[in-house]
């Protein structure tokens, strides 16, 4: 492998787990107490939202993508990633916590 390729092979790989990193620090637990998957909006009741400066309350967020909504009923408890964007709270990733 040539010195320029290994090169670019670790700066990508720095990139992505620089990426990781950052979305790892922004997850916040919470749990869900509505599914709207009409209108793409689940009501979480969750702790302080560090990135948004927010603290812990129940609100209302719209999926960035509807299907990140699958699966998911009230009382599931999750790991969220949220973020403002657009003016408005969207949740961007979620997954069920264990």
């Amino acid at each position: 492998m040539s010195t320029l390729l290994r090169s670019r092979l670790a700066h990508a790989t720095a990139t992505l787990l620089a990426g990781l990193a950052v979305a790892t620090a922004q997850a916040t637990e919470g749990e869900i107490k509505k599914v709207d998957p009409a209108t793409a909006k689940v009501t979480i009741r969750h702790g302080e939202i560090k990135n948004l400066e927010m603290p812990a309350m129940t609100m209302v967020f719209r999926a960035r993508t509807p299907s990140l909504l699958d699966g998911l009923k009230a009382g599931d408890r999750v790991d969220f990633d949220a973020d403002k964007i657009d003016g408005q709270y969207v949740v961007t990733a979620i997954r069920k916590s264990r």
